[in-house]
This record gives C-alpha cells, sequence and structure tokens, in this order.
C-alpha cells in the first residue's frame, strides 16, 4: 500500500512539472525585417513617405460658463436615500462646480405630502444634506453649500398620485444671490 501511494504521488509532481513547463512555452514570433536591409527591385522607385502636412497652431478652447440648472435629483420614498438615477445628475453638477469653485448655493430639499408637516420638514432637510454630502465627498468645499427644508411646500406636481409624489421628493441647487 506505502509503494502505491509513494508511486502516485511521485507520478502526480511529475505531472505537475509537465503541465507547469507546457503553460509557459513561448511562442516563436519571426521578427519583421527592419526597413534599412530590405532591397527594391531593379526598376522599381521607391516611394518615401511623405512628410505630415503641418497643422495650424490650435488654440485652446475659451473656458465654458458653468451650467448649474440641474434637477430632477429624486430620492427614496420617506428616506434621504438617492436614488441610483440621481447619481448622473449629481456627478454633473460636481463637474460644474469644479469650474466655478468660489460660488455659493443653496440646496432646497423637498418631500411628498405623506406624513405630517414636521416629519416632511425634518426630511427634507436630510435630503438636501444628502446632496451636500455626495458634493463634499467628491471634493467640493462645504461651506459653498447652504441647505434649506420645504417640506411639503412648493410641489412640482400633484400629490395626488404615486407618480407625482415621486416627482416633489426631491432637492434643487440654486445659485445663492
Amino acid at each position: 500500500m506505502n509503494f502505491i501511494k509513494n508511486y502516485l504521488f511521485s507520478a502526480l509532481i511529475l505531472l505537475s512539472i509537465i503541465t507547469m513547463y507546457s503553460c509557459k512555452a513561448k511562442k516563436m514570433v519571426a521578427k519583421p525585417v527592419p526597413a534599412s536591409v530590405t532591397e527594391t527591385a531593379p526598376g522599381v522607385e521607391e516611394k518615401k513617405p511623405e512628410p505630415a502636412p503641418q497643422k495650424e497652431t490650435e488654440q485652446p478652447a475659451p473656458a465654458d460658463k458653468p451650467n448649474f440648472s440641474l434637477d430632477n435629483i429624486q430620492f427614496e420614498f420617506n428616506s434621504s436615500v438617492l436614488k441610483t438615477a440621481s447619481f448622473s445628475i449629481l456627478d454633473k453638477a460636481v463637474a460644474e462646480m469644479k469650474k466655478s469653485p468660489d460660488t455659493k448655493f443653496v440646496l432646497n430639499g423637498y418631500s411628498s405630502a405623506e406624513g405630517t408637516p414636521e416629519h416632511n420638514m425634518s426630511l427634507s432637510i436630510d435630503r438636501a444634506n444628502s446632496v451636500k454630502s455626495y458634493f463634499v465627498n467628491a471634493g467640493l468645499n462645504a461651506s459653498n453649500f447652504t441647505i434649506v427644508g420645504h417640506g411639503e411646500k412648493d410641489p412640482i406636481s400633484s400629490n395626488d398620485s404615486e407618480d407625482g409624489r415621486m416627482i416633489n421628493r426631491r432637492t434643487e441647487i440654486k445659485v445663492q444671490d
């Protein structure tokens, strides 16, 4: 029995070595012949490459004026958790805000009409703070943002349907006057 174990163990090691060696086999690829060594056929003119046309000196594009009119930052129901669809909008907002790092902003948080007015006011402030946290984590200065909670005031859609309430759960970004 001991003889069989030693024999199988030796065979396993040998098989492993062969497998590893075959995996490391290098492919032989013919190297291209340098251009200086190639010969042209008799009677055939050798074409020389034409020089690249000179480009006109490019002037840097004028700095675009930042566009801060970004909206549609949406949240989950009864929560200050951002919807994933809002991340691309917030990323655009960060890019625009970095163009003008000294601009001050007001983050206006809103909620739908479900729940008590006190709860909705607290929720709207939490939503604006979620957006501020996103901006600060993206490298923007926290002191550039002012938080304002509006609760269920100023709906942009009817609170009679779920679609309307979903649109009202938002945060708007405004440039501070």
